[in-house]
């Protein structure tokens, strides 16, 4: 049916007009050739995106994919029955920009359309002078969309902040809601070759994938995010930002892109290079200075000539099938943009950093906190980490209003710096960081810690009971075993264990739990009786994680990245200790899960790193909502692949998880200084994002997963603790 709107403006698009499908005969066989037919052109049988129409809006209001069991609605409910706060404003395909003329700015939203025809698959919306009309069709099972922004007006008008609602559905519900009905929108803004890799968050196909037909998308940005709108349990409402159009009277520009269903990671990739798109990597993300980075964009006949500039440096690049390829000196510090020119006037790039050493990196950071990070003049918290503001050179005492204390106290996850200490001191045994150390754990015990082992995230002892603080005290207690050969600290972390036991049973999915460490401590420090006890206690848990399967409790946030990848590790390291296939065979029926959470692209920000969204608001001095590529935690699927690979024999794993920690790096500074999240949206709830919060508050987790994964240090010690110390 169609709707005929127009007498509530002046109509738009007098001309007949027809969607640019001609341009491409047959986009998904123009890679096919000689050499390369029957490599290319034989691919998984497609699955038809389905979609419906908001007959009100014009806004795409559902879309699922043909022969899908679960029938999953690819985006978020625009109706207010999802959330009460989403409304149909935010329709896929509905959007807003910034128009300038005569030095005046306006924002503005197209939501309600002159024209509705053809059950949707053409509307025209008019806001002002700009017309913007909307074409949908069907190629084989691809819906293709086309935007066609039009100055219908008198004089020139620059669009800028222009977006376009894509409402993918990434939000934690509950576990199994998550795993079987939502998804993990990987979004690479990368120009003409942008596109959104939409997985399931179960891993299991069908996914939808969305690529870039014509035109660019230049970021992203989030809407609709808030401690009373979803809380930590929504991602928001994404929109694609299009670059910045002038317009001057009758012009136009046409973007479009193509959305269709995929089977996961390699059959995504090759659906790209089908659509007329390229595929960007490098062989890694993050350079000590002097490596070589070696950039490379693969595609199809399309991809010739192509040519590589580094930071507007033109460095030439070589054929090599069809893929070219260059080899670049990573010689300056600092972030190190590749944008790739390619094809007819396209062009794309690849996000690299380049530090000084990462051994330096580290020592600066120790001895960052020692110098500035533990407390010097406090009765009370005294020679306890702390939180530190990178804008006042100073300890943030949490002695001002913020969203939630608890993460800006003295304990909790601020209990990785010691860790981070305690194993790098085995590493480098330097006096000055075993004294921190020593000061650090009498705090712990005495201040932190009631005579029971209760353990408490501040000294004045309230507030919630958090079972996470437990694990961390006790991984904290082993290491000092380690360092000192202290009987005393293997029974401080044993005890701790056995308090979080009594109290919070064998079902929390706690972050890092010292399976491996714990058991080779007590056996080391002839704890005969307590090692039995606690290896019972580790059996309860992984039998507990094995019988719940993929039904994941929730915890702190419904459903996440943090409790897949502890389950996994847990599991990983009992099978380690126990040699029980049944704990492997758990981990690897999780692993989909947990790789789901990443994504693949060319940028130390995104590669490999698991979706995060709230820590930023939590842990920040900006309090800022939004996806935090890197958050730190993002490290546990570095573990966990590292644990599997140590498993199963494949290395794929374990180069997958040196990426996984290289890429949080990003997070720590030349001068020792350090930041909790990088918050990376264009913008979240329209404030600028794009920046590494103020705050050095719990990122320290992301240097001790790096030594368990880049330096062995896991491996070593105990190989170490079955002959002597490692520092003695």
């Amino acid at each position: 049916m169609d709707l005929d709107l127009s007498k509530r403006s002046k109509p738009c698009f007098k001309k007949n007009r027809m969607m640019s499908m001609g341009k491409v005969k047959n986009p998904f066989l123009k890679l096919c050739g000689i050499g390369l037919l029957t490599v290319i052109c034989i691919s998984v049988k497609a699955q038809k995106v389905n979609f419906t129409v908001n007959s009100k809006t014009g806004a795409i209001q559902s879309m699922n994919i043909d022969n899908d069991k679960q029938n999953m609605n690819w985006l978020i409910a625009t109706d207010g029955s999802q959330y009460p706060w989403i409304k149909e404003n935010y329709g896929w395909g509905l959007g807003y920009f910034t128009e300038v003329r005569r030095n005046q700015k306006n924002k503005l939203f197209w939501n309600l359309p002159a024209s509705i025809k053809q059950d949707g698959r053409e509307v025209t919306y008019r806001v002002g002078d700009i017309c913007i009309l909307v074409e949908r069709s069907m190629r084989g099972e691809d819906l293709i969309e086309e935007y066609t922004f039009q100055n219908d007006g008198t004089e020139e008008i620059l669009l800028s902040d222009i977006g376009i609602y894509t409402p993918f559905n990434d939000n934690y519900p509950g576990a199994q809601a998550c795993i079987n009905m939502r998804a993990n929108a990987h979004i690479w803004e990368g120009d003409n070759a942008a596109y959104v890799n939409a997985t399931r968050m179960g891993g299991y196909a069908p996914h939808l994938g969305l690529v870039l037909r014509e035109g660019e998308i230049k970021s992203y940005e989030i809407s609709e995010r808030d401690r009373n709108k979803g809380n930590s349990h929504t991602r928001g409402i994404i929109s694609l930002n299009l670059p910045d159009m002038k317009l001057m009277p009758g012009d136009e520009q046409v973007f479009s892109w193509y959305i269709f269903s995929h089977k996961g990671g390699d059959d995504f990739r090759q659906k790209l290079l089908e659509r007329e798109s390229v595929w960007v990597s490098c062989n890694k993300y993050v350079f000590e200075k002097g490596e070589t980075a070696l950039v490379k964009i693969s595609g199809g006949q399309m991809v010739k000539d192509c040519i590589l500039k580094k930071n507007d440096v033109t460095i030439p690049m070589k054929k090599q099938g069809t893929a070219w390829y260059a080899e670049v000196v990573m010689d300056q510090l600092g972030e190190v943009r590749f944008d790739i020119l390619y094809g007819a006037g396209k062009k794309t790039h690849a996000n690299c950093l380049v530090i000084s050493n990462v051994n330096d990196l580290i020592k600066k950071r120790v001895e960052f906190i020692v110098a500035n990070q533990q407390m010097k003049s406090s009765n009370t918290r005294r020679d306890a980490y702390m939180v530190y503001d990178n804008e006042k050179n100073e300890i943030y005492l949490n002695n001002t209003h913020n969203c939630n204390p608890v993460d800006r106290d003295e304990g909790a996850e601020r209990v990785g710096m010691g860790v981070l200490l305690a194993k790098y001191y085995q590493l480098h045994p330097v006096a000055e960081v075993k004294a921190s150390l020593l000061r650090y754990a009498s705090f712990l015990r005495n201040r932190l810690q009631d005579a029971d082992y209760k353990t408490f995230s501040s000294v004045d002892q309230k507030g919630r009971n958090r079972a996470y603080n437990y694990v961390w005290v006790a991984d904290f207690y082993f290491q000092m075993y380690k360092i000192t050969n202290d009987k005393q600290y293997a029974k401080h972390g044993y005890m701790t264990l056995r308090s979080m036991f009594k109290q919070f049973g064998h079902g929390f999915y706690a972050i890092g739990i010292p399976v491996r460490l714990g058991l080779q401590t007590l056996k080391n420090a002839d704890m005969q009786r307590e090692y039995q006890e606690l290896e019972n206690d580790y059996i309860a848990v992984g039998d507990t994680f094995l019988k719940n399967g993929l039904n994941y409790p929730a915890s702190e946030v419904n459903y996440e990245q943090a409790i897949v990848a502890p389950s996994v590790m847990f599991l990983l390291q009992l099978y380690m200790e126990t040699g029980r296939q049944k704990y492997l065979d758990g981990a690897k029926i999780q692993m989909p899960v947990l790789e789901a959470f990443n994504g693949k692209q060319p940028s130390y920000h995104l590669n490999e790193i698991a979706v995060r969204h709230w820590d930023g608001y939590w842990f920040g001095k900006r309090e800022m909502w939004g996806d935090t590529f890197p958050h730190y935690w993002s490290t546990l699927s570095g573990a966990a692949f590292y644990l599997y690979s140590q498993c199963t024999g494949d290395h794929s794993y374990k180069e997958r998880a040196e990426n996984i920690v290289r890429n949080n790096l990003c997070l720590f500074f030349e001068d020792g200084k350090a930041s909790c999240a990088y918050i990376y949206p264009n913008k979240v709830n329209g404030v600028k994002g794009g920046f590494y919060d103020p705050y050095a508050n719990d990122q320290d987790w992301a240097l001790v997963y790096y030594l368990l994964v880049q330096n062995g240090i896991y491996k070593r010690i105990m190989e170490s603790l079955n002959t002597e110390s490692l520092i003695g």
